[in-house]
Order: C-alpha cells, then structure tokens, then sequence
C-alpha cells in the first residue's frame, strides 16, 4: 500500500504522536520511513543577529542543530522499532520543503503532527500542517495533539 512514507517534524512538545503513528504504518506496510526537518528561512532571515548569543555560530546553525537532534530522536525511535529511516534537514519556507521533498523521494504518504487548536488561533496563524494538506498531491495523514487549556 505504501513503499515511501515521510514524517516531517517539527522538534515541538507533541510530535510524539506523530512519530509514533508513522512508524507505527511503516511497520505494518514495510515502508520506507522518511524524516525531514526544514529550517525555516523566514525565521532566521529576518533576524539580524546583532543581539543574539547563543553557543553555536548563529541562529540558523542553532536551529539547525534543534533540527538535527529532533531528527535523531525520530530516528531512535524508529531504530528501535526495527526501521532504518532516512533523515534530512532542509532550509526554507517550512511547507514548500516539505512537499518539495515529498515530490523528489516520490512519498506515498505524509504523517504530519499538529496541534489540537482553536479556529480563531489558526485563522490569525495558520499552520503549515494546514498549508501541507490543502497542497499536497498525495495522502496526508494528521495526528492531533490536545493542548492543555486551548478548546478544539
């Protein structure tokens, strides 16, 4: 049913369930697992580093290395299930990469985790599971995570 599944991740409180659900149909279809951090462009692009202090060189190598490290995670965890999953960092806006990615590996399959939130906190924000599910070419699958004190 799928070959090539890809989890993009995000190294937020919550991402676990995500994880878990992707590794969990990787496992039952013998899939490929795909993990892909982006490193938001906009983020780092439009701050101008004259106060930041931080122990690596700047912004975009710490987000970097936040990615980095919410990858390894992931990939631990799909370790121990049996998986070798590929991991991937990429930088620019967070859901243009995503299905970017999705495209050049030819996925079958986005798992994507996102926050259980109010309508009005999405309409002022937007999410880029939301950008990815209305513009994605193939399946995507969604794993909601309640947060505490905020009604669906």
């Amino acid at each position: 049913m799928y070959d090539r599944i890809l989890l993009p991740t995000d190294a937020e409180k919550g991402a676990e369930l995500a994880t878990e659900h992707a590794i969990a149909v990787a496992e039952s279809t013998g899939a490929e697992l795909h993990l892909l951090y982006v490193v938001d462009s906009d983020v780092y692009s439009s701050y101008t580093g004259d106060e930041y202090v931080h122990e690596f060189e700047g912004l975009e190598a710490a987000l970097e290395q936040v990615g980095e490290e919410a990858l390894e995670s992931a990939a631990e965890a799909a370790r121990e299930a049996g998986l070798e999953p590929t991991t991937a960092v990429r930088h620019g806006t967070p859901h243009e990469q995503i299905l970017a990615y999705a495209d050049d590996e030819d996925v079958d399959l986005l798992v994507m985790g996102s926050k259980a939130r109010s309508g009005e906190y999405r309409r002022l924000l937007g999410s880029v599971t939301d950008r990815v599910a209305r513009l994605a070419s193939r399946p995507v699958t969604i794993v909601k995570t309640p947060v505490e004190g905020d009604e669906a």
